[in-house]
């Protein structure tokens, strides 16, 4: 019967009779997946976001770095300035084996905020340099373009005076049309080769548009630091717990500095994986929590439904009577009424799945050039499908008690019906 085209027009014409009813009912369930659909689409945009903001640096990475010591130890004072060394990444190296990359750098005007003149010709300015080893492209994605490169390890082991500029850099120092890579730039009065020009991105990382980049071992010399390193990027494994590993190379570096195990405050860190699972968890929750909120008002919304057509199968009691005094079977009946209970929840459903996608994709415009970890707000499509059939289901489900009213009328008692 759900092919007839005479169901069909029993459907709308018994929808229609009461059009304010339906429409308050319709919108009771249209409310129920616009949540679903808002509150989802809003968890994975946080989702998006993140991970654009951050998306060519690894995900299970951290960085520590030393502070002072805040308690005694071994006839240490408190306050004891510490400082790792080039050494200590070997022996981190050893000691965990989660660990996959841990590139050492250093830098100059990054936290002194004396940052050294860079100068070509008549043009100079103030940008922050970083002595780094190629292996941090292992852990931070550096995008290289004009046929350039990256520091390589033959640039660390001879000490080359190249560097890797910004954009910003290129742009303030070389003229519209003039090819950086091959030129020269001085820095701190030492001639520098460029090599590359990095392109920023947003989601490249912690550095600007403006750094430059050169060997760690040419930052050395440059600037007589010895086997100091200012901090180290750490990179660990895919399937191991970034967490532990932070703990581990605290401990590690507590060990190799004789600092005491309880002391919270002698190195510091940031750990990058730790935010992306805390991220990842808060946009599970919330999209739990839409799940279930939109379940609990779709599921209102269909007992609304159901209500209606009890009140609509009291009201057609004598059209009822007249169909099974005609020999409409009870089945035909039954199914006639839980028709009515799907369709009226198809469509809200499919109304409020429509909704839902107009204010996200406004959200999307909204916030589509805004320096804010949020992007591409979407449901994936087997949610909603999900979504739908759930509503299906239930409004099967709440049509079978009205359909069962229905069939319990005998006839002879509908006929009678004024």
């Amino acid at each position: 019967m759900i092919f007839r085209k005479d169901t069909w027009i029993e459907i709308l014409d018994s929808v229609s009779k009461n059009k304010v009813r339906t429409t308050i009912t319709v919108i009771g369930v249209l409310w129920g997946i616009f949540i679903y659909i808002a509150l989802s689409g809003a968890a994975k945009g946080l989702d998006h976001g993140f991970e654009r903001q951050f998306e060519r640096v690894a995900m299970n990475s951290m960085f520590a770095w030393a502070q002072q010591t805040s308690v005694p130890y071994k006839g240490f004072k408190t306050g004891r300035p510490l400082q790792l060394k080039l050494g200590n990444v070997a022996e981190l190296t050893n000691k965990i084996p989660e660990i996959q990359f841990i590139a050492p750098r250093n830098a100059k005007g990054v936290f002194d905020g004396d940052a050294p003149t860079i100068s070509r010709g008549q043009k100079s300015g103030q940008y922050n340099i970083y002595g780094d080893f190629p292996v941090l492209v292992k852990i931070a994605t550096k995008d290289i373009y004009h046929g350039g490169r990256f520091l390589n390890y033959d640039d660390v082991k001879q000490e080359r005076k190249v560097c890797v500029i910004g954009e910003r850099t290129r742009k303030e120092l070389f003229g519209p049309k003039e090819n950086p890579v091959g030129q020269f730039v001085k820095i701190d009065n030492s001639f520098f080769q460029v090599i590359g020009v990095l392109k920023f991105s947003k989601g490249g990382g912690f550095e600007g548009d403006g750094d430059v980049f050169i060997p760690f071992t040419t930052f050395q010399k440059l600037y007589h630091t010895a086997d100091n390193v200012g901090w180290l990027a750490i990179a660990a494994y895919n399937n191991v717990d970034v967490i532990q590993v932070e703990k581990d190379v605290k401990r590690v570096l507590k060990e190799i500095h004789q600092v005491a195990p309880d002391d919270e405050r002698a190195f510091g860190s940031f750990n990058l994986g730790e935010i992306f699972n805390k991220v990842k968890s808060f946009s599970k929750g919330l999209t739990f929590l839409s799940l279930v909120v939109g379940v609990a008002t779709i599921f209102a919304g269909v007992i609304g439904i159901g209500n209606i057509l009890l009140i609509s199968v009291k009201e057609r009691t004598r059209e009822l009577g007249v169909r099974r005094a005609l020999g409409a079977t009870p089945n035909e009946i039954k199914g006639q009424i839980i028709l009515e209970s799907v369709f009226l929840t198809l469509v809200s459903g499919i109304l409020g799945i429509v909704l839902g996608a107009l204010v996200l994709s406004g959200v999307n415009a909204a916030t589509k050039d805004v320096d804010f970890p949020y992007a591409n707000p979407t449901v994936p499509i087997p949610y909603i499908i999900g979504a739908l059939l759930i509503m299906i289901v239930l409004g099967t489900l709440i049509g079978l008690i009205p359909a069962q009213r229905a069939v319990s009328i005998k006839p002879i008692d509908a006929l009678r019906e004024e």
